[in-house]
């Protein structure tokens, strides 16, 4: 099984006057942008181009859009089609929403509406009994050998401070979502994966309660120089997204080291990997995210 995780970057379908259109890889929504298409056509482009099994997507805006997009634009490059696909409602007011599409069969479940007595966190710091554990949400996918734990936890802005103990809060929900789903976590087979938003030069991560002994960060085992998914037009690179393998899961493949496809992103970017044909120097890109690829041979 191929796994991927891609942060689509507000992918949304609209009707302006009646006629069908998706926003761009861009963060401005106001008005079409005739570079809106030409960015689609790319993060379809790049999705073909990984051949996953299972795609764990990151701001996708609802079911309707994702369907559309897939039926649209992903079919249209030949790629073998996705029939199974989930896209929950989580607690973003903008539509960002978390979405699997796979191609066998599996059993999805949102955790937005989670609050801390849910979980036994009343008082952990950073909560409110009246707001949900995650920002957005946690989307679990069981796919029968393996269960993929969806995340695209609190960004790192405007208070940084404020936004590490919310991502501190997420992670911390998460664990405890594993444990009680499973006896003993570190022999079962489980992936967190998505955009976890945690700077990585933190001393003290945000995320350390996924971390070891508890879970494996699989980007550890990327070589340094290619531990970047992310780019943002002022010149900086970094890794929001993450795989963190449960022990046995990267016990059972020692091999498995996550890839990035940086063949959509930015030609400013930079990095050796080759971009697709019709990547602009800034604009039109299939997203300001790489995609991470994971091959789990077996399962």
């Amino acid at each position: 099984m191929r796994v991927l995780t891609f942060n689509v970057q507000n992918l949304r379908l609209r009707r302006p006057e009646g006629r069908e259109r998706l926003d761009g890889a861009r963060d401005g929504v106001e008005g079409a942008d005739p570079l809106d298409y030409a960015d689609r056509r790319l993060t379809a482009a790049v999705l073909a181009q990984a051949k996953a099994d299972v795609c764990a997507l990151q701001e996708v805006f609802d079911r309707e859009t994702l369907d559309y997009f897939h039926d649209h634009l992903l079919r249209a490059t030949g790629t073998e089609p996705w029939p199974w696909r989930a896209c929950l409602e989580g607690n973003d007011g903008g539509g960002r929403d978390l979405a699997v599409m796979a191609r066998q069969p599996f059993a999805a479940e949102s955790h937005a509406r989670l609050l801390p007595a849910d979980l036994g966190m009343e008082g952990y710091p950073g909560t409110r009994a009246d707001l949900p554990l995650f920002s957005r949400d946690l989307l679990v996918a069981d796919l029968g050998g393996l269960t993929l734990f969806v995340v695209h936890l609190k960004a790192p802005w405007p208070d940084r401070d404020a936004a590490w103990t919310r991502r501190r809060v997420e992670a911390e929900a998460i664990r405890r979502l594993i444990a009680r789903r499973f006896p003993d976590p570190a022999t079962a087979s489980w992936l967190v994966l998505g955009d976890l938003n945690d700077p990585r030069r933190d001393a003290d991560r945000a995320v350390a309660p996924l971390l070891a002994p508890f879970g494996v960060d699989l980007i550890e085992h990327m070589p340094e120089d290619q531990r970047w998914t992310w780019w943002h037009e002022e010149g900086e690179r970094g890794c929001p997204d993450g795989m963190i393998a449960s022990p046995a899961l990267a016990a059972a493949f020692p091999e498995a080291v996550p890839q990035a496809i940086r063949a959509g992103l930015s030609r400013e970017a930079g990095g050796q990997q080759p971009r697709l044909e019709d990547v602009g120097e800034e604009r039109p890109r299939a997203s300001d995210h790489a995609a991470l690829v994971l091959d789990l041979p077996g399962i």
